[in-house]
């Protein structure tokens, strides 16, 4: 029998009002979010990536309940989460954590590490007295590997990529089953990058964890993940396991984020596919798909009706109306691609 997920995501939507005039009237809405849905199970990683305003990190966001959702449904272990009053949501926040992409603007400066781990300890009850918390500080640090005396340092006292593995502690304190990591490692350095990369892996590995993970950086999201959703102007275009999103992806959208990962050997080349225009604006998405404006195979269907996702591989769904067999390729004008 197949286990339930501990997430599934319904038909999200969150549509942000745009206000004008000296009233404040509301005028137009951003779409941020228009009809998302998957679900990621324990232990697992699910990656969503996409260009800066694509809606993932308010996707992350609304299953937070940062941001209340417009529309759609958002279930932990079953339970709806999205309707919940404030005063319940509190079991909630013990189970889903996140960590920021700043790890410094997420740590309160006056306030120093020993507290910032032991906050959730606190709040949740989950550790009383000075000498259990203190201990319990202690394994935590010792899990994301900083020593036992960083306790009584300030966070400014510490790099990025130590202010990140004090975050990833403060998330793990509560014992959550589910971490949502915001572009964690986006403003990391290469190497600290993998080292917080890894880092993850060993956690998920040795607790678990269920990961939802944010990110523009397809080369990390290849190393760390189970599976991939690729998300454009507020919707999941692809979604499949990373063997088939990386060596076989199906929608033109996603081969040209796949294009443009830099290769790590500095002779090798790779086709470039180059997309003209700019993102529509979410305040008023284009009919039909909304990658047509910038797509090089639209044709007429493109322009006038939404495609949905449809299974074009085992496991791998895809919203496009170019219909070929699951792994075969697409070959591209030569309009659309340039050197590497």
């Amino acid at each position: 029998m197949t286990e339930a997920p501990l997430l599934q995501v319904d038909g999200l939507k969150k549509y942000f009002p745009v206000r004008t005039g000296p009233f404040g009237q509301v005028t137009g809405q951003v779409q941020a979010v228009d009809g998302v849905s998957f679900a990621l199970s324990r232990g697992e990683t699910l990656s969503v990536v996409g260009e800066s305003g694509c809606g993932k990190s308010t996707v992350g966001r609304s299953i937070l309940r940062l941001t209340d959702p417009t529309a759609g449904e958002i279930r932990l272990d079953g339970e709806r989460i999205d309707t919940l009053p404030p005063r319940q949501l509190r079991a909630v926040r013990r189970r889903v954590q996140v960590v920021f992409q700043d790890p410094f603007s997420s740590l309160n400066p006056r306030m120093r590490v020993r507290e910032i781990i032991a906050e959730p300890l606190v709040n949740f009850g989950l550790a009383r007295g000075r000498a259990a918390i203190t201990e319990r500080v202690a394994a935590l640090l010792d899990t994301v590997r900083l020593p036992g005396e960083a306790m009584g340092r300030f966070p400014h006292e510490f790099s990025g990529g130590q202010r990140q593995r004090i975050c990833i502690a403060r998330a793990l304190a509560p014992g959550a089953d589910l971490i949502i990591c915001d572009e964690a490692v986006s403003a990391l350095d290469v190497s600290v990058k993998a080292q917080i990369v890894n880092l993850l892996a060993d956690l998920q590995a040795k607790l678990g964890l269920a990961l939802l993970f944010i990110s523009h950086d397809l080369g990390v999201v290849e190393h760390l993940t189970h599976r991939v959703a690729v998300m454009y102007l507020g919707r999941i275009v692809e979604l499949a396991d990373r063997a088939s999103l990386f060596g076989a992806a199906h929608h033109p959208y996603t081969r040209a984020l796949l294009s443009a990962v830099p290769l790590p050997d500095p002779a090798a080349r790779r086709q470039r596919i180059i997309l003209s225009g700019d993102v529509p604006s979410p305040i008023d998405p284009p009919p039909g798909c909304r990658f047509h404006t910038r797509c090089p195979f639209a044709f007429d269907r493109c322009r006038s009706e939404a495609p949905a996702l449809r299974e074009v591989g085992p496991g791998h769904v895809s919203a496009c109306h170019l219909t070929h067999e699951p792994g075969e390729a697409l070959a591209l004008p030569a309009a659309a691609t340039g050197g590497a």
